[in-house]
């Protein structure tokens, strides 16, 4: 069933689990999302950002629309770091039923108001909003942060930010970082900061840059002749006690993508001459899906869906 961001994320942050919010960028990754979710009667939130919609348009969104409007589970469409008022809006008339404002990079008062914008936009079409508050670092599609310009959410300007802008569920700087994590080891989650922002402020938390690649899958994608650094990224238990102080959606896209590729990878290095997608992209569509199980299963999503 097609829902709001805060049909799902609400109970959620009542429920104390968070609901896995994957980026798709084809068929095949919408499949593996949508219908892991329902095997396993959990909500979750499919995501396209900008770069995305420039890839697949309105055909990739009517895809996640259709198999979302079909599902036994919540889903809802999010546009994920929308850049702009035009961004979002766009984003509604394609049918998403959740929307990102992104204006973390301007001042606090230029923040305010740009989502204050997207939220009286949106919620006339009765559409939920959510924003960002803080910086993250590292690299996501148009969103490239150094780790000198990055910084922590503050928990009192959390409170006001939220009160002057109306928006649905904050996104909060708190240790993690875009695109696959560069470090050695595991990154810091400031997970005292998010029990202190939870604490004053109700709605609910959003974590991105929470990618938790398998050491599994890293060396799969090596021994398929892919190249890649130390990408453990967050820490499953990590991701669990946040989800218990208050953070309800958790954004996943690099273990997606990296599943993808090993899939294929794998196929094509072993039966170099087979050119039938089916039995490429097939794979790594499984491959996917076992992904987003193990994402479900760490945040507590599993068995939460309406009638469960």
């Amino acid at each position: 069933m097609l829902v709001t961001g805060n049909d799902i994320l609400i109970p959620a942050r009542a429920g104390k689990y968070a609901v896995g919010a994957f980026n798709t960028n084809n068929m095949e990754i919408t499949q593996a999302i949508i219908h892991t979710a329902e095997r396993l009667r959990s909500p979750v939130m499919v995501q396209m950002s900008e770069g995305a919609i420039k890839y697949g348009g309105q055909d990739l969104a009517n895809i996640v629309l259709d198999l979302a409007e079909r599902a036994s589970v919540p889903v809802a469409l999010h546009l994920d770091h929308g850049s702009s008022y035009e961004s979002a809006l766009k984003a509604i008339k394609m049918g998403f039923t959740s929307v990102m404002i992104d204006a973390s990079h301007h001042p606090f008062e230029e923040n305010v108001h740009e989502t204050r914008r997207v939220v009286e936009a949106a919620h006339a079409m009765g559409i939920s909003v959510e924003a960002e508050l803080g910086r993250l670092g590292g690299i996501e599609e148009h969103v490239v942060v150094d780790e000198k310009d990055a910084f922590l959410t503050d928990p009192e300007e959390a409170v006001r930010f939220v009160e002057q802008t109306g928006t649905d569920y904050l996104a909060i700087a708190i240790g993690t970082s875009h695109g696959a994590y560069k470090g050695k080891g595991r990154p810091f989650i400031d997970l005292a900061r998010i029990q202190r922002i939870s604490e004053l402020v109700s709605i609910p938390l959003v974590a991105h840059g929470s990618s938790g690649v398998p050491a599994e899958l890293v060396q799969r994608f090596r021994d398929a002749g892919g190249e890649i650094g130390d990408a453990v990224g967050i820490a499953d238990e990590d991701l669990q006690q946040a989800a218990q102080y208050g953070i309800a959606k958790v954004n996943v896209d690099t273990d997606l993508r990296l599943a993808m590729t090993t899939g294929v990878r794998e196929v094509l290095k072993k039966t170099p001459k087979e050119f039938d997608p089916r039995k490429i992209f097939g794979p790594a569509r499984e491959l996917m899906g076992q992904i987003v199980e193990h994402k479900l299963r760490v945040l507590g999503s599993v068995g939460q869906a309406p009638g469960c």
